[in-house]
């Protein structure tokens, strides 16, 4: 399958830039200060879109000025300037979400207008969705697009009237896609920052990614030309923002893996130089085994399970919501559970502002709100892949346990009793009709999840000869394995909605014994991924 993303030089060559421009325009002691005064630095983002650097360029499409790089490239940029800084990352993922729905939605002679304008001039693009009252359900728009027509009643313009909030680059922008609801229905339109009426409002004093900007923004009257709406008609706006979900929120998830990873490496720095009566932290099993070990194996999953979300995509299947809303919700968890652990791992000096974890954790927790929340993620999850495992009888997820379960050296069949259980649990669960339940729809999407991120890190690590990478396979899988079966029988259990015989019968199959002898091993496996990871023999 020829997969559509940068050659390995050229997307190296962009992640080189990144870090020279961040380490030239944006050094730690700049971006703490920047943190402290709660300040976006404006001219830094603008620099990072500019002729000399352009990131931007990396996902606009060749044919308009860009480079035309595919979600895997995306998902490089966007985790390497997590690891930097979540704040300047998130200015740059506005830009590509706000450009979104131009690329999905626009006619070919609208791309060339406003993409190339984009490209060309490195715009700061803002998206602007999410209104005071709307949140995460974007059909309940107030925001109005009311036609105005000439006298032989060609509508020629529209006027926007409304309020958009928690606009990320809201009061910086050069170029807004505001979604309004028109006669036809929701509609997303092109509107140029000087147009008369649109300003920004309030900026938004936040707990984290102070270096990002979010603004309300402010439509009273706005006019616009007919031809700035998004596509050829009205009503197309849900449909389009549907359509990049599976971008989008890959991009943060992608934030959640770097967020993850370098809060992680800040752990692991300091446990091989501190130490604690007499040996080093990475010396000790209740220091690596509890915070750090855990968080690599998760962020392991993570890397696994978008680089095979990426692949998709860059493959040509587009559809990719749920996947998209699988991989947010796992990284962007983990990270955050990473971010938490580094400054426990740091004692004292993680709260305190100078070994920058304290700002890393405060800036991951918004990775589980923005573009979704987790709760949203979960409802997605549950519903379709609910839907999807009735709808085969099991056989999606049947077909995973088939695929991982000759993988033993990877922990295959460990995953393999998860999914088979999963696979049957699932549609026992919907002829009873309890996923009608929240509490237990989402418990399926977690396992779900859970589930899915195994299978994709036992295909990961099976194709690789790291034995790193094979025992955070193996940790993970016996994990799930145990996890995943204890966590829906107690759903199940609780909700009393479910046939003594079938409630029986789930349990024989979800065998907690033997996912408990599953779990042979992994205390070596632990200090093999300690050992690995820091450089230092782990004490028993």
């Amino acid at each position: 399958m020829l997969l559509k993303r940068l050659n390995a030089e050229d997307l190296d060559l962009v992640v080189k830039t990144l870090h020279e421009f961040t380490t030239r325009e944006a050094p730690l002691d700049q971006r703490l200060k920047w943190d402290e005064t709660d300040r976006c630095p404006a001219d830094v983002v603008r620099e990072m879109l500019g002729p000399e650097v352009g990131l931007h360029l990396v996902f606009l499409p060749e044919e308009y000025g860009g480079m035309g790089g595919g979600a895997y490239d995306v998902y490089r940029l966007s985790c390497e300037f997590a690891k930097i800084d979540l704040g300047l990352a998130t200015g740059m993922l506005a830009v590509a979400l706000g450009t979104d729905p131009i690329r999905v939605g626009c006619t070919e002679e609208q791309k060339a207008k406003w993409i190339t304008k984009i490209a060309e001039d490195g715009l700061i693009v803002a998206y602007g969705v999410t209104e005071p009252e709307a949140g995460s359900n974007v059909q309940n728009l107030k925001t109005e697009a009311t036609p105005i027509a000439d006298a032989s009643g060609r509508v020629t313009h529209y006027r926007l009237s409304g309020v958009k909030q928690f606009i990320s680059n809201g009061s910086i922008a050069d170029l807004y896609t505001i979604l309004a609801k028109a006669p036809g229905g929701p509609t997303f339109f092109v509107v140029e920052r000087q147009t008369p009426g649109l300003t920004p409002g309030r900026h938004e004093i936040k707990h984290g990614i102070r270096l990002s900007d979010t603004a309300q923004v402010l439509l009273q009257d706005v006019v616009i030309p007919a031809e700035n709406i998004v596509g050829s008609r009205e009503g197309e706006g849900l449909k389009q923002a549907n359509e990049v979900f599976g971008y989008t929120r890959l991009m943060v998830a992608a934030f959640g893996l770097g967020a993850g990873l370098a809060a992680l490496d800040k752990a692991i720095a300091y446990s091989v130089q501190r130490k604690q009566f007499g040996t080093y932290l990475a010396e000790k099993q209740g220091f690596t085994h509890k915070l750090l070990v855990p968080d690599s194996v998760r962020l392991a999953a993570a890397r696994a399970y978008i680089e095979y979300v990426a692949d998709l995509l860059d493959g040509g299947t587009t559809d990719r919501q749920v996947e998209g809303s699988v991989a947010k919700l796992f990284a962007t968890e983990a990270g955050n559970v990473a971010a938490d652990h580094a400054v426990q791992a740091l004692g004292g000096y993680g709260y305190c502002v100078d070994f920058e974890v304290e700002k890393i954790r405060r800036d991951a927790r918004i990775l589980t709100i923005y573009e979704g929340t987790s709760e949203i993620q979960q409802s997605i999850i549950g519903i379709f892949r609910m839907r999807e495992a009735v709808k085969s009888k099991g056989q999606f997820y049947l077909r995973m346990a088939e695929e991982v379960q000759p993988l033993a050296e990877v922990g295959g069949p460990a995953v393999a009793h998860a999914a088979r259980f999963l696979a049957d649990a699932a549609q026992t669960a919907f002829r009873a009709k309890l996923v009608r339940q929240q509490h237990v729809a989402f418990e399926y999407a977690t396992a779900m999840t859970e589930v899915e991120t195994a299978v994709a890190l036992a295909r990961a690590a099976a194709a690789q000869p790291d034995d790193l990478m094979k025992a955070q396979s193996r940790l993970w899988a016996a994990q799930v394995a145990l996890a995943v079966p204890a966590r829906i029988l107690a759903a199940l259990t609780a909700s009393d909605g479910l046939g003594a015989d079938d409630l029986s019968r789930l349990r024989q199959l979800g065998n907690l014994e033997g996912a408990l002898a599953l779990q042979a091993g992994r205390l070596a496996d632990m200090n093999l991924v300690a050992e690995r990871i820091t450089g230092m023999k782990v004490a028993g």
